[in-house]
């Protein structure tokens, strides 16, 4: 049960982006508002007249709208460190400088493209590597994911000029390194899914061609990722640059690996496959403190909502025991006033005259043919006479409920 929850958070967590790239016809991947052409000859002309001002920095030349003047220079101040950030994945730097068109909105984004190389209608960021340009709009740079589109485009620039024949795979993977998206948990969930389902492509059918089943997709843009990042790790940005040279020097890619790391790219994928279960399959999700943080939370939300109904049980039990008090209350208050209504002297008069709650013992009845008792002498010296028989009959009722007599003296 507890691995069904976590698959079902991971596949919750996972986007379903749809995107196209110029150079594939129309193939869908995760990066949907970026585009790339490449091995097309477009030939550049002057800047269109829409562009009104030029913003340059050591390696960089933006061209910009009116509309897009403050974008300018908010770029310029930021567009340096990010281009030196390069240097730690590839370890090398490509020469010349960079073209920026920098535009706001739709029209001013399409006006600004190459002759040839107009921008798909989902992209709002376009690269022509052989001519070291990109394309962008301003508002692209204020969204979430606004600085990863600059870095990503900027990878496909810089592969672009230091060489030709990077195969897909590496392209993909050396620019989402760049733009940090290797760890986002859409990576994490796309490569859970290829190691448990046995998914895992090879990267020897990911050189020149990319899936077209967006999850397939999704786990080639993923597995790409973390191979270069294994590469980048494991060897560093000096074997990165030698692997670079060799391309560049003209060399199969291949080649230059073998030369670069030492070692062949099926050895060394091999090795990076068998750890895979280690890092992305069940393992690391019940032994992970991300995951111990995830069932820490959830058994918070569990204890609060169970507090809570605790204490909304208890609520409704005192009011319920407040109303009981309440009509306690009102029926006492209603029987003192109607005792307090009564008049006093009917209230006083019924058990003075009310002989019927006086009890009188019978006094037992004589044996038959007894005769009464001899008159006795009282020490006064007169007569004193015993209890008179009393009678059973209905008509001796009252006298059985008439008082004692006194002793006559």
């Amino acid at each position: 049960m507890r691995h069904l929850l976590v698959l079902l958070l991971l596949l919750m967590a996972m986007p379903r982006a749809w995107a196209q790239t110029l150079a594939d016809g129309a193939t869908p991947h995760s990066h949907a508002t970026e585009a790339l052409v490449d091995d097309v000859v477009l030939v550049p002309h002057a800047p269109p007249a829409l562009v009104t001002g030029e913003v340059t920095t050591r390696r960089f030349r933006i061209l910009h709208t009116a509309a897009a003047a403050v974008a300018a220079k908010d770029l310029a101040e930021q567009i340096e460190p990010v281009r030196d950030s390069f240097g730690t994945i590839l370890g090398r730097d490509w020469p010349g400088v960079t073209e920026v068109r920098l535009g706001v909105g739709r029209e001013e984004f399409e006006a600004l493209a190459l002759p040839g190389g107009k921008p798909p209608g989902w992209a709002v960021a376009l690269a022509y590597p052989t001519h070291q340009i990109i394309l962008l709009d301003a508002l692209s740079l204020h969204a979430p994911d606004g600085q990863q589109t600059l870095r990503h485009e900027l990878a496909h620039v810089a592969l672009g000029q230091l060489a030709k024949g990077w195969p897909r795979w590496f392209q993909e993977g050396v620019a989402q390194n760049v733009t940090g998206e290797r760890f986002s948990i859409t990576h994490y969930s796309a490569l859970f899914r290829a190691v448990t389902q046995e998914r895992v492509f090879h990267f020897e059918d990911l050189s020149s061609s990319w899936p077209d089943v967006p999850a397939d997709v999704e786990i080639a843009y993923a597995q790409s990722a973390a191979f270069v990042a294994h590469l980048s790790a494991r060897y560093g940005p000096v074997a990165m640059g030698q692997l670079v040279d060799g391309v560049r020097a003209g060399e199969p890619f291949e080649t230059a690996f073998g030369k670069a790391f030492h070692t062949s790219l099926s050895v060394e994928e091999a090795g990076w496959r068998d750890g895979l279960a280690a890092r992305y399959g069940w393992l690391p999700l019940t032994t992970s403190s991300a995951m111990l943080w995830l069932t820490a939370s959830v058994l918070c939300v569990i204890a609060f909502v169970r507090r809570r109904s605790q204490k909304a049980h208890r609520l409704a039990e005192m009011t319920a025991q407040e109303a009981a008090d309440e009509a306690a209350l009102r029926l006492m208050l209603a029987s003192q006033a109607a005792d307090a209504s009564t008049p006093p002297g009917l209230a006083r008069s019924a058990p003075e005259n009310d002989w019927s709650d006086w009890t009188i013992s019978p006094a037992p009845s004589p044996p038959e043919h007894a005769e009464g008792p001899a008159p006795t002498d009282s020490p006064s010296g007169e007569f004193a006479t015993g209890p008179e028989p009393t009678g059973s009959g209905p008509g001796d009722e009252h006298a059985e409920r008439a008082p004692a007599k006194p002793t006559l003296h």
